[in-house]
C-alpha cells in the first residue's frame, strides 16, 4: 500500500501503485499477467483488442463492411464471394441487364384470347382498347392493360328459395309475393364497364331489383305467380337495359329468368290449397265442355243422317218406309233370345244361345265364389 500527498495536501492511498482501472495484474512487475495471477478490472476506454465489452464482440458486421464486400473488397468478388468473369469484371451488370430485359418483355407484350379485349391505361388514365391477339404497350408502371372477357355470360341471382331470405314484392292488387330470379348479362363496352361505375356488378343487381318491382306492380297476384311470368321477364329486361344505357354502364342484359314466384311462407300453404281448388274447377269445366261438344257432334251427325233419309223418303215413300221398318225390327229383335218362325214344316229349334248365356252366368258365379274364399 502506498500513500501520496497531492498539491492540496490531501492524502491519496493506492495498493501497490495500481488504480481501479489499471490494466496490469498484481504480482507481475512487467505489467503482464503470470500464470497464477488474476486479471484486474478493465477500463471501458481501453482500446486494447479483447478489452471491448461482450455486446460489442457479439455484434455482426457493420454497414461499412457490407458495402465493402458488395463492391468486391472481399476475396473472390462481391456479395458473398461471387466469382468474377474471365476478364476480371463483375457479373452484376449482366444480371441487372437481363432482369431489365425480362421486365420489359413481361410488361410490354400481351396476348389476348379471342373472347377478350384489353383496356390500356397510361399512368392510370384510359388510353385505348385493343382486341384479341398480340398487343404492345409501354412497360409497367407507365402503361398497364386490363383484360376483360366480353363473351362471358355472367349471372346475378336475386332472392333465394330458402325461407330465411325473402325477397318480397308488391303486386297490382296489393298482394305480396316472394320472388327469386336470375339476371344474365355480359360486358359490351369494357371502357365504360371499368371506369364509369364504381361497382358495376352491384349496380346490375340493384337495377334488376328496381326493375322487377316496377314490372310486378303492373300485374295482379294470379298473373304474377301464373301465366304472367314471361311478360314480367320481358318488361324487366327492357327496363334494365334502358337504365343501364342511361348510366353508360357498358352492360348488355341477356335474359331474366324467374326461379320462384310464390306467396310468403306464412300463407303459402293456403295459397296452394286455393290453387288446387282452381285447378279442379278448371278440370271440371273442361270435362263439361268436352261432353257438351261430344253430344253436339252426335246431334249434328243424327241430323245429317235424318236429312239424307228424308231425301230418300220423298223419292220413294213406300220403299223407304218398309226399309226403315225392317231395320228397326232387326235392331230390336237382335237383342231378344226368342226366335219367331212360321208354322208348318219347321224343324224343332235348339236354343243354343240360351245355353251359352246360362253357362257364362254360371262361370261368373263360380269365379266370384272362389274370389270370396
Amino acid at each position: 500500500m502506498t500513500k501520496k500527498i497531492d498539491n492540496q495536501g490531501a492524502t491519496i492511498t493506492s495498493i501497490d501503485g495500481k488504480g481501479p482501472w489499471d490494466t496490469s495484474v498484481s504480482g507481475s512487475s512487467s505489467g503482464k499477467p503470470n500464470g497464477d495471477a488474476k486479471p484486474g478490472p478493465r477500463s471501458p476506454w481501453d482500446p486494447t483488442p479483447g478489452n471491448e465489452p461482450l455486446a460489442a464482440r457479439n455484434r455482426g458486421p457493420s454497414l461499412e463492411d457490407l458495402l465493402r464486400r458488395a463492391g468486391g473488397g472481399g476475396k473472390g468478388g462481391g456479395f458473398g464471394g461471387m466469382p468474377k468473369r474471365a476478364d476480371g469484371k463483375s457479373w452484376w451488370p449482366i444480371l441487372v441487364g437481363g432482369f431489365v430485359l425480362i421486365w420489359l418483355v413481361w410488361t410490354s407484350v400481351h396476348r389476348l384470347g379471342p373472347e377478350q379485349e384489353g383496356v390500356i391505361t397510361t399512368f392510370g388514365k384510359y388510353s385505348r382498347t385493343v382486341g384479341s391477339g398480340i398487343s404492345f404497350t409501354a412497360p409497367s408502371p407507365i402503361q398497364r392493360i386490363e383484360k376483360v372477357d366480353t363473351q362471358q355470360i355472367r349471372t346475378t341471382s336475386v332472392g333465394s328459395s330458402k325461407a330465411a331470405s325473402d325477397n318480397l314484392v308488391l303486386t297490382k292488387d296489393q298482394n305480396i309475393i316472394d320472388m327469386a330470379y336470375d339476371i344474365r348479362w355480359s360486358i359490351k363496352d369494357p371502357e365504360l364497364f371499368l371506369f364509369q361505375l364504381d361497382q358495376p356488378e352491384q349496380s346490375v343487381q340493384e337495377i334488376g331489383e328496381s326493375a322487377m318491382r316496377a314490372a310486378v306492380s303492373n300485374f295482379n297476384l294470379n298473373q304474377a305467380i301464373g301465366d304472367g311470368r314471361s311478360d314480367i321477364e320481358a318488361q324487366v329486361r327492357l327496363r334494365m337495359q334502358q337504365i343501364l344505357d342511361e348510366y353508360r354502364a357498358g352492360v348488355m342484359v341477356q335474359s331474366i329468368s324467374i326461379r320462384q314466384s310464390d306467396p310468403p311462407a306464412e300463407v303459402n300453404e293456403a295459397f296452394r290449397e286455393v290453387n288446387v281448388a282452381q285447378q279442379q274447377r278448371e278440370s271440371y269445366i273442361n270435362n263439361a265442355r268436352a261432353t257438351a261438344s261430344q253430344i253436339k257432334e252426335q246431334a249434328l251427325g243424327a241430323t245429317i243422317e235424318f236429312d239424307k233419309i228424308y231425301e230418300q223418303y220423298k223419292q220413294a215413300p213406300d220403299v223407304t218406309r218398309r226399309r226403315l221398318y225392317y231395320e228397326t225390327m232387326e235392331s230390336v229383335l237382335s237383342k231378344v233370345d226368342k226366335t219367331i218362325v212360321e208354322s208348318g214344316g219347321v224343324t224343332p229349334y235348339l236354343p243354343i244361345p240360351e245355353f251359352k248365356r246360362k253357362g257364362n252366368a254360371s262361370n261368373s258365379e263360380a269365379t266370384a265364389t272362389e274370389a270370396k274364399r
